[in-house]
């Protein structure tokens, strides 16, 4: 190609290679607009179909916990099948330990032999699902013991306190290393109560932390978020 031929074409080329950018930014610009209002879509999905575990003590108090199915979806899943088939009810929160964490779920505080509260579930256990939630005041997580992993089933904590009695920073200790599948979002104060009843006044081996009057779980219902 001659060189004048070449400088008649290269404004030419320029031109249809900026009105090609300019178009490319316009597709992006709807692109990043359709996905924006995608996302807007999902979390109002995902807001609308949040979900609250209602527990109604015997004295009357209740216990709101935002189930986070977001973090734990098998977790929350399994509390859900073991709330609305009535698993729950008549359950004792059967262990309490000041600045820690009240514990309950556990079938066996129905009958009347004490010694064997704390080792029951559904006969069957699921896995941890670990995440992001931090272990904090009003979290819920689900109970097993230290050196088994993998072996929760239906028992559940609630953390009364983020920090122990000595110092100890339950976040460290505990994130990661449990499944939080819920949060508190209202009756911290009868979850206080029941944290604060005495406790101990029995010769059982293990029932230490047992609180000397029974706190009873009336019902656990599931309902929507919005109530």
């Amino acid at each position: 190609m001659k060189l004048q031929q070449i400088r008649r074409t290269v404004p030419g080329l320029r031109t249809r290679v900026a009105a090609a950018l300019q178009a490319a930014k316009r597709r992006a610009r709807s692109a990043a607009q359709i996905l924006a209002w995608s996302g807007c879509l999902v979390c109002i999905a995902c807001s609308s179909s949040r979900e609250v575990a209602v527990l109604t003590m015997q004295d009357g108090g209740e216990i709101r916990i935002l189930l986070r199915a977001d973090k734990a979806p098998k977790t929350v899943e399994n509390f859900k099948k073991l709330a609305t088939s009535g698993f729950y009810d008549g359950t004792l929160f059967h262990l309490t330990v000041p600045q820690f964490i009240v514990q309950g779920g556990d079938p066996n505080t129905r009958n009347e032999f004490l010694g064997d509260d704390g080792y029951g579930g559904p006969g069957y256990t699921i896995e941890d699902e670990p995440n992001d939630l931090s272990h904090v005041r009003g979290t819920v997580s689900m109970a097993r013991p230290p050196e088994e992993p993998n072996s929760a089933g239906s028992q559940f904590f609630i953390l009364v306190s983020s920090q122990g009695a000595d110092g100890e920073e339950w976040p460290k200790l505990l994130d990661g290393k449990y499944t939080a599948f819920g949060e508190v979002v209202a009756g911290m104060e009868a979850v206080d109560r029941i944290a604060a009843v005495p406790r101990g006044d029995n010769d059982i081996p293990g029932q230490e932390y047992r609180p000397n009057e029974d706190q009873i779980v009336r019902s656990v219902r599931i309902e929507g978020a919005d109530g």
